[in-house]
């Protein structure tokens, strides 16, 4: 599960800009300009330096409103409140559209205060009465405030048309696009100000916050950079604190949030991520006491507990993340945001009718926060769905699946949970709700509240499964069976550890399981695992949790995990691995946990683990290595000949040598070549892999028993290749072959990867009934029966005699009265139905 946005409650400092009056020809009733002295102190308001802010603003006259604006703000900037009130009071009272009214209206909205409304309401009315792009931007950021989305954004359309490309301006646009999950507005505005002024630092710390889900690690060097030219930057401290966090590296957020308070000791956001920190490490004294003074600040600030709720639930332990929103809500009844997020982790816990009485009464208060309309909709959807209750697991599908995927998501369930809780000796609580999406991007939402997500397949929750249905995505791009298998091995591994076990170690589990029931689902990363080995790429073991939010390597972090806990498994043993799981559940972090129950750490692991991968990938990665100064794809053909003889064992440059032979018409002898290559890494997969290869030359040369040959090793070691296999199952036809030992697994294999593959399901039960297996027969005719087959009669028939062969005779005289509805003169429907009828006396 990837994190939801989080903003800082206090407007950033440097689109104050935006806001005050701007040199600009106006009319008579332009605002006034800002003096050089007034330009100098916002500027050092803008870089942090509030020590200069305050000397420079001690010579001007606090009574004007920009200067009491500046002044005001450095007061914010540092904690210091009460004096910015007491300097903003009386000069807004004179004032009361001015810049000095908006930094009070902010400020008293952040505190909690009654009257707040009303004074941003003032500033508001510029939006009507002004065309200085100044004030336009001020009414903006005084709308945004005050939750009114489509007003301010009319003022921002107004103030940048009037003030083109302006930074402050497209940041504070960017900001409220932000604010509404419009990520792509949000970084159009971002960047456009960064075109102007590539050292913007608002515009740099926006962009890392539209950026955060989508890919952690550029959004951390982005804030970085922010940084750097503003270090004094609160909010920016906090925003790589939660990133920080998110990746458990908690000791590096504290630190962070320690400059942060450095700054501002009254920072309402660093309290309450540190209380959010105190509460996920179980310390709750620590806890209690950053909420007391975080409400000392703010009385109504229930951000400190939604705060709070969204680490528990980026920890997974979303039952938690409930209660704490829902003090939230205590606070402040009317929060969309909040209620927004309860509706989501409601949806987590498997409370879907909670869910949407909270996310409605979220879009009656907000309806422009794209999440949970996105969510709404999509359970709209979801209403529609088949419902299938077998003990205490729940499964949902579309009504167009249903009919096929029951009959193997159902049993495939049953199956993965009751290996899990006998292996793992534990019962998990239900019940198990499991949700199949044939669109990929309902499935997103269902998830986080926004489309995306394109590397997931699925997410567990814990007691919740959502994922992606085989339609989702074209047939042999993903395994739906894998994905499924994967996620109800969570279902254990979460409950086991109450909903604390490293994303490491579950995810490690989950593809390691996969792994032990079928291997050929977890081969796909072996070759390129072991070429990451050769460079010295592999992740380390303390670095692994954290690679989980890098999408450069989040891919190899699920492999290198399911490494890791095989190594832990063999050297270990079972029992070690569940008591390691349960020791989460105690409480204790990773380092703990692995020296209470495998008396090691990290640090003693990591050697004894890089001596299993040599074990487990020496002879591939010797295999896979390319000779040194070699540049395979441009060496000619005769220089890969020699290149070949002298390297007899890579892979790399007999498939090239291979594939040079193929395209020069030397076919004789790139057969020869790709068969060394074969040898040495048969388990190579794609269009290029030398099995792949050798099937096509066989086939150019009507040779079907060797291309039956070359897919059966190509499938064997593809498992998603649909097309491979369909490729072998014609090859079987054509050669007549009706072993059912070999065309099975063909047929079998079609089946697993597109379920809806009707000639595959009409095969197997063909095959079944052959074995005189008349339920698995049965099982693959409803299939056929359920996709519309063009032969309807013929596929009735098959079920109903399946149906009379396991002795069911009223489904068979059910079925082949439906046949002969169809096509009355069907005479093989007529047989069946004269011994059914003749049985029946």
């Amino acid at each position: 599960m990837t994190s939801s946005h989080r903003r800082a409650s206090i407007v950033l400092l440097a689109v104050v800009l935006a806001c005050f009056a701007l040199p600009s020809a106006g009319t008579a009733q332009a605002p006034r300009r800002l003096s050089p002295p007034q330009v100098a102190a916002l500027r050092a308001l803008l870089e942090g330096r509030y020590d200069e802010v305050d000397a420079m603003a001690d010579k001007l006259d606090t009574r004007d409103p920009n200067v009491a604006a500046i002044k005001a703000q450095a007061a914010i900037a540092r904690g210091r409140y009460a004096p910015a009130e007491a300097l903003l009071r009386p000069v807004v009272a004179r004032a009361p559209s001015s810049e000095a009214a908006l930094q009070f209206g902010l400020l008293m909205k952040m505190l909690g205060r009654s009257d707040a409304a009303a004074i941003l309401q003032r500033v508001a009315v510029l939006a009507e009465t002004s065309d200085n792009p100044s004030e336009l931007a001020r009414a903006a950021r005084a709308l945004r405030a005050l939750d009114k989305f489509h007003e301010s954004e009319a003022a921002y359309r107004d103030a940048d048309s009037a003030a083109p490309n302006d930074p402050a301006i497209n940041t504070a646009w960017g900001e409220l696009f932000l604010e509404k999950y419009a990520y792509g507005d949000a970084l159009k505005s971002f960047q456009i100000a960064l075109q102007v002024d590539p050292k913007w630092a608002p515009a740099l710390l926006g962009s890392a916050q539209a950026l955060e889900d989508e890919n952690p690690p550029q959004a951390t060097a982005l804030a970085k950079r922010a940084l750097e030219i503003n270090p004094s930057s609160v909010e920016t401290q906090i925003f790589l604190a939660q990133q920080a966090a998110d990746a458990d590296h908690h000791d590096e957020a504290r630190a962070g949030l320690a400059r942060a308070l450095a700054v501002n000791p009254s920072s309402l956001d660093a309290h309450a991520l540190l209380a959010a920190l105190a509460y996920v490490e179980d310390k709750a004294p620590d806890f209690d006491a950053e909420v007391a003074k975080t409400l000392a600040i703010a009385p109504s600030y229930g951000e400190v507990y939604r705060a709070a709720g969204e680490l528990a639930a980026h920890k997974y332990r979303f039952d938690e993340a409930v209660a704490l929103t829902r003090r939230a809500l205590a606070i402040r009844p009317n929060d969309s945001r909040a209620l927004a997020d309860l509706g989501l982790e409601l949806l987590r816990t498997g409370d879907e009718a909670g869910a949407r009485v909270a996310l409605e009464a979220s879009f009656k208060l907000d309806p422009f926060h794209k999440p949970t309309l996105n969510l709404l909709t999509m359970m709209d959807g979801l209403d529609k769905f088949v419902t299938v209750r077998d003990g205490d697991l729940i499964v949902r599908m579309h009504k167009d699946e249903a009919p096929v995927l029951q009959e193997y998501a159902v049993p495939l369930a049953h199956k993965a949970l009751s290996t899990f809780a006998a292996r793992y000796e534990f019962q998990p609580k239900g019940p198990i709700l499991i949700e199949i999406f044939p669109k990929h991007d309902d499935f997103a939402v269902r998830t986080m509240g926004l489309p995306g997500m394109t590397g997931a397949l699925g997410v567990c929750f814990g007691r919740v499964v959502t994922m992606d249905s085989p339609k989702a995505r074209p047939p042999g791009e993903f395994q739906w069976e894998a994905t499924l298998w994967h996620e109800l091995a969570h279902v254990i591994t979460l409950q086991m550890s109450n909903q604390r076990i490293p994303r490491w170690l579950t995810e490690g589990i989950s593809e390691y399981e996969e792994k032990r029931v079928r291997p050929e689902w977890g081969r796909e990363m072996d070759i390129a695992f072991a070429g990451m080995l050769n460079r010295g790429e592999a992740i380390k073991l303390r670095d692994l949790n954290a690679a989980f939010q890098n999408p450069k390597l989040i891919s190899i972090a699920y492999f290198q995990g399911s490494l890791i806990v095989e190594h832990i498994v063999n050297t270990y043993g079972d029992a070690a691995l569940r008591r390691l799981i349960r020791s989460y559940g105690q409480g204790l972090d990773t380092d703990a946990a692995l020296k209470a129950t495998l008396n090691t750490d990290f640090a003693g692991m990591q050697a004894d683990f890089d001596r299993f991968l040599d074990r487990q990938f020496g002879a591939l990665r010797k295999a896979v290595t390319v000779p040194a100064g070699a540049e395979l794809p441009k060496t000619p053909l005769p220089e890969l000949r020699i290149l070949a003889a002298a390297n007899p064992g890579s892979y790399p440059v007999q498939a090239v040598l291979g594939r040079a032979l193929r395209k020069a018409g030397q076919i004789d002898e790139a057969v020869q070549a790709f068969e060394r290559a074969a040898k040495l890494v048969p388990i190579a997969t794609g269009p290029d892999s030398p099995h792949a290869q050798l099937a096509e030359i066989a086939i150019e040369r009507k040779d079907r028993p060797r291309a039956i040959v070359e897919l059966t090793a190509l499938v064997a070691a593809d498992f998603n290749n649909v097309e491979a296999a369909r490729e072998l199952a014609g090859l079987l036809r054509q050669e007549k072959v009706t072993d059912a030992a070999r065309l099975g697994p063909v047929y079998q294999r079609i089946a697993a990867i597109d379920p809806f593959d009707a000639d595959a399901h009409a095969t197997l039960g063909r095959l079944a009934m052959q074995r005189d297996d008349a339920e698995s027969a049965t099982r693959e005719f409803r299939a056929v029966v359920s996709l519309a087959p063009v032969d309807r009669a013929l596929a009735l028939t098959d079920l109903a005699e399946s149906y009379y062969k396991g002795g069911r005779r009223a489904e068979a005289k059910k079925q082949v009265l439906a046949a002969l509805e169809v096509a009355p003169t069907y005479e093989r429907a007529q047989d069946l139905l004269l011994k059914i009828v003749g049985g029946d006396r």
